[in-house]
């Protein structure tokens, strides 16, 4: 069993930044998937980015210039780097940990980001 805990949301002007810091506890296995999501009012869930252990990353298109996603493998925890965050970028942030065997997925319970000026 994993439990996850986000933390670093808040309220920022258009145009600045905020990191995101996950944390777990139990046992993070070396294949496990950390990912961001994020769900803005009135819209479905959608990924924002994932990082393997070995440092692999994919961050989704209206993100990929402005957020970075970290990992530190010593502590099992996950970072989300956001900068010239916009309006839209508003949300619930979630952490997530998918492992592929078992087949299990562990989520946090979320964050809220909001960029208004």
């Amino acid at each position: 069993q994993v439990q996850l805990v986000e933390s670093g949301g808040g309220l920022v002007q258009p145009g600045g930044s905020l990191r995101l810091h996950c944390a777990s506890s139990g046992t993070v296995f070396g294949a496990d998937i950390f990912a961001w999501y994020r769900q803005a009012p009135g819209k479905q869930r959608e990924l924002v980015g994932t990082i393997s252990s070995g440092g692999g990353r994919f961050l989704a298109d209206p993100v990929a210039r402005r957020f970075t996603i970290s990992r530190d493998n010593a502590k099992n925890t996950a970072d989300l780097q956001m900068d010239s965050l916009m309006p839209e970028d508003t949300g619930i942030y979630f952490c997530h940990l998918r492992r592929v065997s078992p087949d299990q997925e562990y989520w946090g319970p979320g964050i809220q980001v909001t960029v208004s000026s």
